[in-house]
């Protein structure tokens, strides 16, 4: 299965932007179905958006839909998401997903491969 290491995440006021991106490592990256997740502290794991094998597909939570945008590289093996208009409440840590999908071009909300997380602090 693959391997996943995020970076991009840090602090930034209210209002800025981020770009995260999640490298894949140790199979073909354009088998998996891609996503992203964050948890906030003391609070549980929450779904921010998906994305199909081939990039064709994406969907995103309610919340973020107009500010978070995710997007995929195959030939990079990397998966990115782009944040606009961060708020204090995007504060968490945000892990990069996968889940092994060939030839089904679909975004999925369950994921078996995880990443450690990269921790994003939005400030007032």
């Amino acid at each position: 299965q693959v391997q996943l290491v995020e970076s991009g995440g840090g602090l930034v006021q209210a209002g800025g932007s981020l770009r995260l991106s999640c490298v894949a490592s140790g199979r073909t990256f354009s088998d998996y179905a891609m996503g992203w997740f964050r948890q906030a502290p003391g609070k549980e794991r929450e779904f921010v958006a998906a994305i199909s094998i081939s990039g064709s597909s994406t969907y995103s939570a309610d919340s973020m839909k107009g500010r978070f945008t995710i997007s995929r590289d195959n030939a990079k093996n990397t998966v990115y998401l782009q944040m606009n208009s961060l708020k204090p409440e995007d504060t968490a840590v945000y892990y990069c997903a996968a889940r092994h999908a060939p030839y089904n071009d679909y975004v999925f909300l369950d994921y078996n491969i995880w990443g450690q997380g990269t921790r994003v602090t939005v400030s007032s």
